[in-house]
Protein backbone atom coordinates (compact mmCIF):
# COMPACT_ATOMS: atom_id res chain seq x y z
CA UNK A 1 0.00 0.00 0.00
CA UNK A 2 1.17 3.29 -0.68
CA UNK A 3 0.41 5.01 2.43
CA UNK A 4 2.22 8.57 1.25
CA UNK A 5 -0.65 8.97 -1.46
CA UNK A 6 -3.29 9.61 0.90
CA UNK A 7 -4.54 12.57 1.50
CA UNK A 8 -4.65 11.90 5.56
CA UNK A 9 -3.88 9.42 7.37
CA UNK A 10 -4.72 8.66 11.23
CA UNK A 11 -1.41 8.44 12.96
CA UNK A 12 -1.61 6.30 15.71
CA UNK A 13 1.28 7.05 18.72
CA UNK A 14 1.18 4.85 22.21
CA UNK A 15 0.88 5.85 25.76
CA UNK A 16 3.44 4.13 28.36
CA UNK A 17 0.69 2.12 29.44
CA UNK A 18 -0.09 1.20 25.84
CA UNK A 19 -3.09 2.05 24.79
CA UNK A 20 -2.69 3.62 21.36
CA UNK A 21 -4.09 7.40 20.87
CA UNK A 22 -4.80 8.29 16.73
CA UNK A 23 -4.47 11.83 15.61
CA UNK A 24 -5.39 12.23 11.86
CA UNK A 25 -2.74 14.30 10.11
CA UNK A 26 -1.20 15.07 6.75
CA UNK A 27 1.40 12.60 5.03
CA UNK A 28 3.85 13.36 2.15
CA UNK A 29 6.84 10.96 0.65
CA UNK A 30 10.50 11.90 0.86
CA UNK A 31 13.14 10.96 -1.56
CA UNK A 32 14.25 8.25 0.43
CA UNK A 33 11.06 6.31 1.09
CA UNK A 34 10.48 7.54 4.48
CA UNK A 35 7.15 9.78 4.88
CA UNK A 36 6.62 12.60 7.59
CA UNK A 37 4.52 15.65 8.49
CA UNK A 38 5.35 18.52 10.62
CA UNK A 39 3.48 19.56 13.47
CA UNK A 40 3.58 21.70 17.48
CA UNK A 41 6.98 20.44 19.28
CA UNK A 42 4.69 20.44 22.44
CA UNK A 43 1.57 18.14 21.44
CA UNK A 44 0.34 14.90 22.89
CA UNK A 45 1.96 12.83 19.79
CA UNK A 46 5.42 14.34 20.17
CA UNK A 47 5.40 13.78 23.83
CA UNK A 48 4.17 10.18 23.43
CA UNK A 49 6.42 9.27 20.31
CA UNK A 50 9.12 10.48 22.92
CA UNK A 51 8.47 7.37 25.19
CA UNK A 52 7.85 5.26 22.22
CA UNK A 53 9.00 5.03 18.78
CA UNK A 54 6.42 2.40 17.42
CA UNK A 55 3.71 4.16 15.22
CA UNK A 56 0.61 2.85 13.17
CA UNK A 57 -0.65 4.12 9.83
CA UNK A 58 -4.31 4.29 8.64
CA UNK A 59 -6.10 5.98 5.70
CA UNK A 60 -8.71 8.07 7.26
CA UNK A 61 -11.21 11.07 6.53
CA UNK A 62 -9.88 15.01 7.46
CA UNK A 63 -11.72 13.77 10.45
CA UNK A 64 -9.97 10.66 11.38
CA UNK A 65 -12.92 8.40 10.43
CA UNK A 66 -10.95 5.31 9.59
CA UNK A 67 -12.96 3.04 6.64
CA UNK A 68 -13.92 -0.37 7.34
CA UNK A 69 -11.10 -2.84 6.49
CA UNK A 70 -8.72 -0.14 5.69
CA UNK A 71 -4.87 -1.72 6.10
CA UNK A 72 -2.62 -0.92 9.27
CA UNK A 73 1.21 0.45 8.03
CA UNK A 74 3.35 0.04 11.04
CA UNK A 75 6.22 1.87 11.33
CA UNK A 76 8.96 4.05 13.72
CA UNK A 77 8.92 7.34 14.38
CA UNK A 78 11.29 10.11 15.00
CA UNK A 79 10.95 14.01 16.29
CA UNK A 80 13.26 16.49 13.66
CA UNK A 81 14.36 19.97 13.54
CA UNK A 82 16.80 22.04 11.26
CA UNK A 83 17.22 20.50 8.44
CA UNK A 84 15.29 17.30 8.41
CA UNK A 85 12.56 18.98 9.53
CA UNK A 86 13.08 21.38 6.50
CA UNK A 87 13.22 18.53 4.29
CA UNK A 88 9.78 17.39 5.47
CA UNK A 89 7.94 20.97 4.84
CA UNK A 90 9.08 21.03 1.90
CA UNK A 91 7.33 17.42 0.93
CA UNK A 92 4.78 18.40 2.30
CA UNK A 93 4.55 21.73 0.89
CA UNK A 94 4.56 20.36 -2.50
CA UNK A 95 1.88 18.09 -1.99
CA UNK A 96 -0.49 20.35 -0.42
CA UNK A 97 0.72 23.85 -1.60
CA UNK A 98 -2.39 25.80 -1.08
CA UNK A 99 -3.47 24.70 2.17
CA UNK A 100 -0.25 24.09 3.87
CA UNK A 101 0.72 27.79 2.85
CA UNK A 102 -1.49 28.91 4.39
CA UNK A 103 -1.30 27.33 7.68
CA UNK A 104 2.05 28.00 7.96
CA UNK A 105 1.00 31.95 7.28
CA UNK A 106 -1.23 30.91 10.25
CA UNK A 107 1.25 29.60 12.76
CA UNK A 108 3.53 32.68 12.14
CA UNK A 109 1.24 35.00 12.50
CA UNK A 110 0.14 33.40 15.79
CA UNK A 111 3.91 33.12 16.99
CA UNK A 112 4.08 36.64 16.59
CA UNK A 113 0.86 37.37 18.61
CA UNK A 114 1.92 35.16 21.30
CA UNK A 115 5.21 36.12 21.69
CA UNK A 116 5.64 31.58 21.06
CA UNK A 117 9.18 30.71 19.74
CA UNK A 118 8.69 27.10 19.66
CA UNK A 119 11.21 25.11 17.18
CA UNK A 120 9.66 24.18 13.75
CA UNK A 121 9.35 20.19 14.27
CA UNK A 122 8.29 17.25 12.42
CA UNK A 123 7.78 13.81 12.59
CA UNK A 124 9.92 11.55 10.41
CA UNK A 125 8.47 7.67 10.00
CA UNK A 126 10.38 4.90 8.46
CA UNK A 127 7.72 2.33 7.27
CA UNK A 128 8.16 -1.53 8.59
Amino acid sequence: MDIAGEKYVSFTTFRKDGRPVSTPVWIAALPDGRVGFSTDANVGKVKRLRNNPAITLRPCSVRGKIADGAPDVSGRGVIVTGAEYDQVWRAVRRKYFVIANVMHFGNKLRSLVSKSRDTPTAILITLD
